[in-house]
């Protein structure tokens, strides 16, 4: 017989996993065959009760292969700000980071030569206007008062015998006609009041034209974004066609990947897709195993004739990542035909080095490391196994820190 202590630590052992079986103190009287052997039947405990958290038996899934495809997070608009003109920079709006509104002023070149010529073609415009306005005097008064009816010149009796004597014969005879002249004045007035008119047309084109260098002589921002990139300082020197700054609307993203053109037939705008980044924004949480939804934006219509892709956009979420990072769009590949595959809670797989395995329990129910091949990941957090297991094996869902396999009732005696 043994004693009620020796009674509840037998029930205590029973309850415990066999790891901490071997701690617990089972207290015995001075013998009891009863007793030995139930430390012996906590000794063969099976070694998957012992650091597991579950069994998990491996399942089958079927579905459209996916394709991971790398791509780069970009802008959703992105511009270059380069010199229309040669010049000094004489001011910076900021540095890389700040942010603009539409409009705001960003870079500005020294413009005190081009303002000069500009007060002297108003200069010149104001003269010609003097000369519009002095050429239709001249034209009212050869209408009102014509030249062709004034006299040569002298006084007294010689200037009544031209007026009344000597032009009205010379009309008669053929020699001289007054109307002839007078439609002749008209003219050359007309003609003087046309040029001015020109005149001034061509200084106010030359004003249009130095009103354009002079706009061009600022950068402004054509939406609300921030500076990515800047290239000048002021004081520099630039030259027409030289970059002075990358400005881009970073609040929304997209992912621009290069997609094989055998997958280009599953793809559609407006069809959502999964993606992982490999560096999400404001130091979150990777999204590795869940990944995050993008939206088709964007097909180009032409592949490249070297690389035989198709360029793709994709929309990403707000707030996700930045740009300029690495991520992976799982496109799926449609000429591929379906495979069934494996998959496993990706608690389950423990790395080797880089080598991933699982811990297959055996008929005993001991676990035994396997190495495998892992396919892509699961949004729902499961893993595609390629090559390892079979389905309707049983692995350990969450192996503990201190597994290994096959532990045998030597070891355990051992310590």
């Amino acid at each position: 017989m043994f004693s009620p202590a020796a009674h509840a630590g037998r029930h205590r052992a029973l309850r415990l996993p066999n790891s901490r079986c071997l701690q617990e103190p089972v207290h015995m009287g001075k013998t009891s065959s009863v007793t030995a052997r139930l430390l012996a039947a906590c000794l063969l405990l099976p070694a998957a009760v012992q650091a597991a958290d579950g069994v998990y038996v491996v399942k089958q899934a079927e579905g459209l292969p996916t394709v991971s495809v790398g791509g780069t997070v970009i802008p959703y608009k992105e511009v270059t700000l380069a010199a229309q003109l040669p010049g000094r920079v004489k001011y910076l709006a900021g540095i890389e980071g700040d942010s603009f509104d539409r409009g705001d002023t960003l870079v500005a070149l020294d413009d005190s030569e081009l303002r000069a010529k500009r007060q002297g073609l108003i200069a010149q415009i104001a003269t010609a206007d003097a000369k519009l306005r002095n050429a239709g005097v001249q034209y009212s008064r050869e209408l009102y008062a014509p030249r062709s009816r004034t006299s040569p010149g002298g006084m007294a009796i010689p200037n009544l015998f031209d007026q009344f004597f000597t032009r009205p014969m010379e009309d008669f005879v053929g020699d001289r006609n007054q109307g002839a002249e007078l439609s002749a004045d008209l003219y050359a007035s007309g003609t003087q009041i046309q040029e001015a008119r020109n005149a001034i047309m061509a200084l106010q084109a030359e004003l249009r034209a130095l009103d354009s260098k002079l706009r061009d002589a600022r950068s402004v921002a054509p939406f609300d974004g921030v500076i990515v990139k800047k290239f000048v300082e002021v004081g520099d020197t630039v030259q027409p066609g030289q970059p002075l700054m990358n400005y881009a609307d970073v609040e929304y993203l997209q992912v621009e990947v290069d997609v094989p053109a055998r997958l280009r037939p599953g793809l559609r705008e407006g069809t959502m897709l999964r993606a992982e980044l490999d560096v999400p924004a404001h130091g979150g949480s990777t999204t590795e195993g869940t990944g995050l939804p993008v939206r088709v934006a964007q097909i180009f219509p032409m592949a490249d004739p070297q690389r035989h892709t198709v360029k793709v956009k994709f929309d990403l979420p707000q707030g996700v990542s930045e740009p300029g990072m690495y991520a992976k769009v799982l496109v799926p590949d449609f000429s591929a035909p379906a495979r069934v595959n494996p998959v496993i809670p990706r608690s389950s797989i423990r790395f080797n080095g880089s080598l991933p395995g699982v811990y297959v329990l055996d008929e005993e129910g001991k676990p035994e490391l396997r190495l495998i091949r892992v396919g892509e990941p699961r949004p729902d957090g499961m893993v595609t196994v390629l090559s390892g297991l079979r389905p309707g094996e049983r692995i350990l869902e969450n192996p503990g820190a201190g597994i290994t396999s096959s532990w045998s009732r030597g070891e355990h005696g051992g310590r």
